[in-house]
């Protein structure tokens, strides 16, 4: 079978993910974009990361897009993708573990105040602050899909009251009884800006936000007034409307911000080659495909 393989990679990662995919896969005749263009019509799979616009257009034969990222809005907004060609997101297990550690950690510090801590070491005081139980904290995570799941699981193991909040639920309803929002959701048309001014407000005082989805989810200016009021606790935030962040950018140095850089989960290359080897190992002998996209959805 001849797959291309293809999207935005940095120094080095293509051959990385090409030797792993090829040893996940060794039945595989694995194609960059100038060969797949050379000869389109044998291309039967094409494995991306981020591609370009247009980079999937023009393969008759092509029966599965499969994307080595969790998040496929990019590909799902291309016109130009072939409606008839199912879409496959990654769900590597591998990333849900990784994001189940930095969702704890994050919880965790704001539990024990540790990133007020940090504020205070800086500034040379010794405060103490009051210990609340970990049964104390009630954590909301938006989103009841692999990553949220993953995350609940580790949280409610750790002690903590979580609920869940997905598509359909009554929204005010879940926020006014949370202490931390996690936002595990798929960046769509329905989910953009979500996190406004209005969901800010549904929020106890002193609650805390973790964006660990998409920067497209938060208003930003909506999120910073929030902060200067003192209305949110503390934003924990890994993604942004721009990445990287702008050096100039308000959250670099705001004191209730803590900035990831886009590090919370990264696709894990042994075990994400071995789910792509799955479903083009289904593909191959006309099984079921596994994790495949609602474009209607967007996810």
């Amino acid at each position: 079978m001849h797959i291309l393989l293809c999207g935005q990679f940095e120094a080095g990662e293509r051959e990385l993910w090409r030797s792993a995919l090829s040893a996940a896969w060794p039945r595989g005749h694995w194609l960059d974009e100038a060969a797949a263009r050379a000869a389109p019509a044998d291309v039967r799979a094409a494995v991306v990361a981020n591609p370009a616009p247009g980079a999937l257009h023009g393969l008759p034969a092509l029966a599965l897009v499969q994307s080595l990222w969790a998040g496929v809005e990019r590909l799902v907004a291309d016109p130009t993708l072939p409606a008839q060609v199912p879409l496959a997101r990654m769900v590597d297990p591998m990333m849900s573990v990784a994001m189940a550690e930095t969702a704890h950690w994050a919880v965790l510090s704001l539990h024990r105040d540790l990133f007020t801590y940090a504020c205070q070491q800086r500034l040379r005081q010794w405060r103490q602050h009051p210990q609340r139980r970990a049964d104390e904290l009630r954590v909301l995570v938006l989103g009841r899909g692999e990553l949220g799941r993953a995350v609940g699981r580790r949280l409610a193991d750790a002690g903590y009251a979580v609920a869940y909040w997905a598509r359909g639920d009554d929204l005010p309803a879940a926020l006014a009884q949370a202490d931390v929002v996690i936002n595990l959701l798929p960046l769509t048309p329905a989910t953009r800006g979500l996190i406004d001014a209005r969901f800010l407000a549904a929020l106890p005082a002193g609650a805390a936000l973790v964006n660990l989805a998409r920067g497209g989810h938060v208003v930003e200016a909506d999120l910073l007034d929030a902060l200067d009021r003192g209305h949110l606790q503390h934003a924990v935030l890994d993604v942004f409307a721009h990445e990287p962040l702008p050096a100039d950018h308000a959250f670099w140095t705001h004191e209730r911000v803590t900035v990831l850089p886009h590090v919370a989960a990264a696709t894990d290359t042994r075990s994400a080659a071995s789910v792509v080897a799955a479903n083009l190992e289904a593909l191959a002998n006309g099984r079921p495909l596994a994790h495949l996209v609602d474009r209607a959805r967007g996810y």
